[in-house]
């Protein structure tokens, strides 16, 4: 059994760089940028009004000033301002020569049929000044960064409508049980619905991963085997729950180096989630993770997620939020790192949820997060600042 830190480390020291591939900017969410993106204008490319109002010089705001012209975006200005004069703008239109501030239009008043008078005491500029968001040549998204709808927003103000992006990873995931029902059967006496694949490919696509299910896989070497040789052949990596630990069944471990699989470690010092195994073959992963679904998704979460990230090119850094503990929290045992679910409540703090142990997937439910108790510690005091990882 290794520490989590050694097991972290030693996963993402075996990571590759997956393929990269020019996409679609409509097919770009959620993809992991391989390349920096670079401005080819600026921005905005001109003085813009930032409201719709008049352009004016500052000088002459407190005097009676004559409209000579109206802008609307995208028209190009045919006069310049001078004293005492001003021109009627829209908001994106372009600030006409001799002019350097906009005098709101709710803060003016007509004065016959083409003057018009300042009413308040002063103004701002209200100008959005040329480059002053994006500069020609600068680089305005780096290498790694994933894809979200603010970042198509760039991508489409640059100009580039083909980005270059990692291939997306290919995942198998397999589930062994002969107690496990898929869930649209309702199980019998002994036996369960399958929620580690469903929970495991939701997973998956919130990271922009291609999963790809292969079934539930009775306990018998024969059937194990045969399925992760075929769920190698097709996938980048793959996911086994169930059939991991030390029972008479769990023959997944003594599979995977049949295969070919060299098994790195197969027991974290981590709770829960101990028989947490992980091997690789040539440029092939595999994961082997706990059958209770809480193991299997927590140990998703710190191990097989930022894996696949820096696969894709990225750097993983969980959002953690530094919170007080709303209560006393004790454990009996601490030879293993713990990780707990946590509700953040609304004075502020933050509240280990009721928790049963790594069968009791209700307990994320109501989750905000996940906090860890280092080994050795039994007591977390009321009041002390920990970190929450959300999830």
């Amino acid at each position: 059994m290794i520490l989590f830190e050694k097991a972290y480390n030693i996963v993402m020291n075996s990571a590759r760089s997956i393929d990269k591939e020019r996409v679609a900017i409509n097919d770009s969410l959620h993809r992991i940028l391989s390349e920096d993106i670079f401005s080819d204008i600026e921005m905005p490319p001109f003085n813009k009004s930032a409201m719709d109002g008049y352009a004016c010089r500052k000088e002459d705001f407190k005097n009676e000033l004559k409209v000579i012209e109206i802008i609307p975006a995208g028209k190009i200005p045919q006069k310049v301002i001078h004293k005492n004069q001003c021109s009627k703008v829209m908001t994106g239109a372009i600030i006409p020569q001799g002019a350097d501030c906009v005098l709101i239009v709710e803060h003016t008043e007509k004065i016959g049929s083409n003057k018009i008078r300042f009413i308040k005491n002063n103004t701002n500029s209200n100008i959005c000044y040329k480059a002053e968001d994006i500069k020609q040549g600068q680089c305005v998204l780096k290498k790694g960064t994933k894809i979200e709808p603010q970042h198509i927003a760039i991508l489409s103000s640059v100009g580039c409508v083909n980005p270059l992006v990692s291939r997306k990873v290919q995942v198998g995931i397999i589930t062994t049980g002969n107690e496990l029902v898929e869930p649209d059967k309702k199980p019998g006496f002994s036996q369960i619905r399958n929620s580690n694949a469903y929970q495991l490919i939701a997973q998956l696509k919130r990271i922009g991963a291609v999963p790809n299910y292969f079934g539930i896989v009775e306990d018998s070497e024969e059937a194990t085997y045969n399925v992760i040789v075929k769920a190698l052949s097709t996938n980048d990596v793959i996911i086994i729950t169930g059939g991991v630990s030390m029972g008479d069944f769990d023959y997944v471990p003594k599979m995977l180096e049949k295969a070919g699989i060299k098994i790195l470690f197969d027991k974290v010092a981590v709770q829960p989630g101990k028989p947490t195994t992980f091997g690789i073959s040539n440029d092939k992963y595999c994961f082997g993770l706990p059958g209770n679904p809480v193991s299997s998704f927590v140990q998703f979460e710190l191990l097989v997620k930022p894996f696949i990230y820096k696969m894709m090119g990225m750097d993983y850094e969980p959002l953690t939020i530094k919170m007080p503990l709303a209560v006393d929290y004790t454990r009996k045992k601490a030879k293993r790192k713990s990780w707990i679910p946590v509700k953040i409540t609304k004075q502020g703090f933050v509240k280990p949820l009721e928790y049963h142990g790594s069968a009791h997937i209700h307990s994320l439910v109501y989750a905000d997060g996940i906090i860890s108790i280092p080994i050795g510690e039994t007591i977390i005091e009321k009041g002390k600042i920990i970190d929450v990882r959300q999830i």
